[in-house]
């Protein structure tokens, strides 16, 4: 089917300019190539819009876990669908294009690339021209050929980026092809199933070469490029042939493109900021935007029914399911993140994850998912915090015994399980709390505490020379000096065994030695904690240097640097975290927005903020459902930015522990930090 309206390439290459040179917008602060380099943060400037399963880029080759690595310009295609710096073996990859009758030695030349919010665009060195943008469940691809008549396009089914049990492409009509295929999640933990169809702007004729890709040509092709548009479904089988040939190309690029835009523009316009360094603005909407890559919205195209972790069909009225989950990191930073700022979709988020417990819920991906995912454990603690702050979840109720028996089966093999298995007993009870389930409140809180109890003063309140080993007595990715901080709900029980004073002095001592690591996330909330040590104005400084400043850094995603790293964490390059330091789909990226903006949920579950001074001089956030309710975060006084905070107000009034809860922050006001 011919498109009707044709997008220049010269349009195309000036769509970044464009939005640069408006000045009006967030976008032009986004560097989507902020920690595509190597192995300093794992992330990709594909085209995407705002929780869309649909990612399209290339793949580098060799490709870094999500594919694509800046500094790696030989590709093997360009693939729809990926995660964001998940670490491991990554997940997605598939349905790789590669426009080149051979598919050797194909390169990016990089001084064309081009990456902004739902766009991207490159210059091949055969000559080739390379634009895509998205929307939910479709990719949209532009190849634009310097010789029509050469025009091919090789279609790998095969290509995953961890194992593939099973794959297959078939052509279904002159300009319309078929196909799914069956892969491991991360890790290679589950299934997913994509199926899809791939539709080209003219017809094309299909055979099959050596290596098992497909070939598609075109003997009719007039213009000088095709344009592929790859429609995926949410695992419902009948799912594409409702979709007809005609819908598939009723919007032009062009509006494809404008629309993608205008969806990374109301998201990010939630917050604005003033004040700080060009940089530091731009590392924050970068960070901003990889908030919203995922979950995924997967309810099928009549937005009536999704696939569940059981592999049965759900109905689902009136609302949309999510997919792709990746608890284990995001929970602490992210899901409260989306919560405080999107709460239009906050609700139909924690609905798909409570619901996961009545069609089937294992702590990594079962083997019927959708779409790439990764862990759901910490669920519990995610659901109830959106609940204290005031989200509605119509399945909490019902999902309650799914989460009972989830508790029951945590394995406590290991301190650091022991550690989070607490915090789970932990919110278990605080939600029957909620629930008016006074005995099983009583109860579940107990078990967390006598989990707690049993091995926090054996592994943890005594420091020895073994605290500074990565790895130490079974710990999955951190020392015991970073684990031991790791169920600050139990921080007041810490402090009976300790004593405030001295555990103070041990919180100090733990930064004052370089012994924190931001490269992994079992101690990213440790910097907050000091409010709860009768010492919240020290939590400035420490968030301020971790965030901005050049440091010593001896510890990486899994062990200790042979030589420490020095250097910023968050840098407005490429290169843009430390060595190994995953961006963990969007945990990372969550805890850089909540240090920018001078708040952070120490203990997810209470819907509490602790409070220390923003980075910038003013932020504004746009909070609500309907985006009416306005918080200003300001300072007032500050002239140096080592200057410790005096005082901290919420609407004139002087806050004496340097927190404020959720509930209070959503009915608006100023929240001032005076120096």
């Amino acid at each position: 089917m011919k498109i009707k309206s044709v997008l220049p390439v010269a349009f195309s290459l000036l769509f970044c300019i464009n939005v640069t040179a408006q000045q009006k917008s967030p976008l032009d602060k986004v560097n989507l190539y902020i920690g595509t380099a190597n192995d300093y943060g794992q992330m990709t400037p594909g085209a995407t819009v705002p929780y869309s399963q649909i990612q399209v880029c290339p793949d580098s080759k060799p490709r870094q876990h999500p594919g694509y690595d800046y500094e790696e310009p030989t590709i093997s295609g360009f693939s729809i669908n990926r995660l964001s710096g998940v670490g491991g073996s990554g997940c997605g990859g598939n349905v790789s294009l590669m426009p080149d009758a051979t598919g050797n030695d194909v390169r990016l030349l990089k001084h064309t690339e081009q990456a902004c919010p739902g766009y991207y665009s490159v210059q091949l060195s055969n000559g080739v021209w390379f634009t895509a943008t998205a929307d939910r469940r479709m990719a949209v691809e532009r190849f634009s050929f310097p010789d029509a008549s050469k025009a091919v396009l090789l279609l790998n089914p095969r290509s995953a980026f961890d194992k593939l049990f099973a794959a297959n492409f078939e052509q279904k009509s002159p300009s319309m092809g078929q196909g799914f295929a069956e892969c491991a999640n991360t890790c290679g933990r589950g299934h997913y199933l994509l199926h899809y169809r791939l539709y080209t702007s003219t017809p094309f004729v299909l055979d099959t070469i050596a290596d098992g890709r497909k070939r598609l040509t075109f003997p009719e092709l007039s213009a000088k490029y095709v344009e592929v548009r790859i429609v995926v479904s949410t695992g419902l089988a009948d799912e594409l042939d409702k979709m007809s040939e005609q819908a598939v190309w009723r919007t032009d690029f062009q509006t494809m493109m404008g629309r993608a835009k205008r969806q990374w523009e109301h998201l990010l316009s939630t917050v604005e900021v003033e004040g700080g360094t060009e940089d530091l603005q731009t590392i924050f909407y970068t960070s901003l935007y990889r908030t919203f890559h995922s979950p995924f919205q997967v309810t099928d195209g009549t937005m009536t029914h999704y696939l569940g972790t059981d592999g049965k069909t759900h109905e689902a009225k009136d609302w949309t399911y999510y997919s792709s989950w990746s608890l284990w990191d995001t929970y602490r930073t992210k899901f409260p993140l989306i919560t405080l700022l999107d709460e239009r979709h906050s609700s139909d988020i924690m609905q798909s994850l409570s619901l996961l417990y009545q069609t089937g819920k294992k702590d990594w991906s079962t083997n019927y998912e959708c779409v790439p995912t990764v862990r759901t454990e910490h669920a519990i603690a995610t659901l109830l915090d959106a609940y204290r702050q005031g989200i509605s979840i119509p399945s909490l109720r019902d999902a309650y015994s799914g989460m009972v028996k989830e508790v029951k089966r945590l394995s406590l093999k290991s301190p650091d399980q022991c550690l989070e298995a607490s915090g789970d007993f932990w919110a278990l009870g605080q939600l029957a709390e909620e629930l008016d389930l006074k005995e099983d409140a009583a109860l579940w809180t107990r078990r967390g505490e006598e989990i707690f109890d049993s091995i926090w003063p054996k592994e943890f309140q005594n420091i020895d020379e073994t605290y500074t080993r990565m790895r130490g007595n079974g710990l999955y990715q951190g020392t015991r000096w970073q684990y031991r901080w790791g169920a600050p709900m139990f921080l007041p029980r810490m402090i009976e065994f300790v004593g405030k004073e001295k555990l103070a002095e041990q919180l100090q001592r733990f930064f004052k030695e370089e012994l924190y690591n931001q490269g992994n996330e079992p101690d990213i909330h440790v910097p907050f904690l000091f409010g709860r040590l009768g010492m919240p104005k020290l939590t400035g400084g420490i968030v301020r240097s971790l965030a901005t400043e050049s440091i010593t850094h001896r510890y990486g995603g899994n062990d200790a640097y042979p030589t420490p790293f020095v250097g910023c964490a968050f840098v407005n390059q490429p290169r843009g975290y430390c060595p190994e330091m995953d961006e963990d789909d969007g945990a990372m990226s969550a805890w850089y927005v909540y240090a920018c903006i001078g708040m952070y949920p120490l203990v997810v579950g209470e819907a509490v903020y602790e409070l220390f001074p923003p980075l910038f001089d003013r932020v504004t956030l746009h909070l609500g459902g309907d985006r009416q309710t306005t918080v200003v975060v300001r300072t007032e006084g500050r002239i140096s930015e080592k200057q410790q905070v005096k005082r901290v107000t919420w609407n004139g009034k002087q806050l004496s522990h340097f927190q404020i809860s959720v509930k209070e922050l959503k009915n608006g006001g100023e929240l001032k930090f005076i120096f």
